[in-house]
């Protein structure tokens, strides 16, 4: 008879369980109320004044691909329909959505129904007007005619599994490729929007999305939550199957049957699943190596869930079985991770949390019984790299992109995501060690999100005596 599956587990299975099916391809309606939508689209309306704000959805996928829409779009309309646009006008109130016509054969006979032009898409949206897409060219010369300010994206989309930097520099590789030349979609947009209406300032509407986007709202952080269940269900499936012998991909393949088990489109970011000196680099990939006995394993992967993210980094032995060494390297590391961690606290600025972390750190150092001189350099190196800073932040922001937008102000404050990951290494051995944690800050202090995912060497490897998917 199979082990019984720890409580933690059990808790997690249930609680996702007991939601609706999921699908792995969502719209806005799905995953939010039209309110959630219209009081972001207000938000923007107090900021913009008598302009009017206007952004692109993506295109069509080149082949047989789900459509995912762009987070800026999807922020504001929670529509998922290819080439729209819409225009939300700070004069009259009104959000318009502009849709390619319906298209009968595309729609029923292949793709199943989408929305179109009229009153009922209108009333499914929460939208003023859902007009055909023809009719936008309208609105460009009306602001035209009356020399109205415009705002609109001007950094290129983000379409998941990436992070706002990541297609700015592919688009400004491929602007500055002498054997390319082209410029963003963006940027095409917003040269023939500023040809149709000279006389309008056009502005950026990046930087007010992102400053609404670094706070979250609680229908927002219930999303993060389930997302960070799924992150952490999938480590610890992985944590079950393995053992030397098998290819870093292969426990990729246990994150992402549960990724699609639960309804993600797919990654949050390529797999970072690495073995062995395969540790020592942060973002590394490949996923091809075979576990040895004797490594240790880091897996650092997450889903991309109703256009949210999380991400969530364990450390585990290939064997199952953390030798004396690895248990002297990961229980110091650990113990200082945890220093940090605990010295978060609400309405604080980082630096503050940083110097107070770093006082604990020194009581943790000066207590620790090291046998190894190669593990007590690396772990003084990991707080002296903390003495010696004053951040502005303590990890990356996580929301609808995994490095996400906006910069947060000078203290943490409630409704703000994000994680915690500090790396310790041995250079000489091209050995490195890091934790990740998904943070919500809270009213009365932070909730770690992911805190139901192993990280105590007992639990851990208890958790990795129990049979995985591949053995089930």
């Amino acid at each position: 008879m199979p082990r019984m599956r720890s409580w933690v587990t059990v808790i997690g299975l249930t609680a996702i369980g007991a939601l609706p099916a999921a699908q792995p391809v969502f719209t806005g309606a799905e995953i939010f109320p039209p309110e959630e939508f219209a009081a972001r689209r207000t938000r923007v309306l107090t900021q913009i004044g008598d302009a009017v704000a206007i952004l692109q959805g993506t295109t069509e996928r080149p082949g047989e691909q789900p459509l995912r829409q762009n987070n800026q779009f999807f922020y504001l309309t929670g529509v998922v329909e290819p080439r729209a646009i819409v225009a939300i006008d700070g004069r009259t109130k009104n959000t318009t959505l502009f849709l390619q016509p319906l298209n009968d054969r595309r729609e029923e006979r292949m793709f199943g129904p989408g929305l179109h032009p009229g009153a009922e898409a209108a009333s499914a949206t929460g939208l003023d007007a859902v007009l055909p897409r023809d009719e936008f060219a309208k609105v460009v010369a009306a602001c035209a005619r009356d020399g109205r300010t415009i705002y609109t994206p001007f950094r290129p989309e983000v379409l998941g599994e990436a992070s706002s930097s990541d297609p700015a520099a592919l688009w400004r590789a491929t602007r500055q490729d002498p054997w390319d030349g082209r410029v963003s979609r963006e940027e095409a947009f917003l040269a023939k929007v500023k040809a149709a209406a000279p006389q309008s300032e056009i502005k950026d509407l990046d930087p007010i999305l992102d400053a609404l986007r670094v706070t979250k709202s609680p229908r927002e952080i219930a999303i993060i939550r389930e997302a960070t269940r799924i992150a952490g269900l999938g480590i610890m499936e992985a944590m079950r199957d393995a053992r030397p012998g098998l290819h870093e991909y292969e426990l990729q393949a246990d994150a992402e049957f549960i990724f699609k088990k639960f309804g993600a489109y797919g990654g949050s970011y390529f797999a970072l699943i690495a073995t062995g000196p395969n540790t020592f680099y942060s973002h590394y990939h490949k996923n091809t190596a075979k576990l040895q006995d004797g490594d240790l394993v880091q897996f650092d992967y997450a889903p991309d869930y109703k256009y949210y993210q999380s991400d969530v980094t364990r450390v585990f032995p290939a064997n199952g079985k953390f030798s004396a060494r690895q248990r002297e390297l990961y229980t110091i590391y650990l113990r200082l991770y945890q220093a940090l961690m605990t010295s978060i606290k609400v309405h604080t600025a980082p630096r503050d949390i940083v110097k107070d972390a770093v006082g604990k750190m020194d009581a943790i150092l000066a207590g620790y019984a090291f046998t190894d001189a190669k593990i007590k350099a690396a772990a003084i190196a990991f707080v002296d790299r903390y003495r010696g800073s004053s951040p502005s932040s303590l990890g990356h922001s996580v929301g609808m992109e995994v490095h996400d937008v906006g910069r947060p102000g000078s203290t943490l404050e409630p409704g703000q995501v994000f994680t915690i990951e500090p790396a310790m290494q041995i250079p000489d051995e091209h050995l490195g060690i890091r934790l990740e944690d998904m943070i919500l800050i809270t009213e009365t202090g932070y909730e770690n999100l992911s805190a139901f995912v192993p990280v105590e060497i007992e639990a851990i490897e208890r958790t990795m005596r129990e049979p995985g998917l591949q053995k089930r």
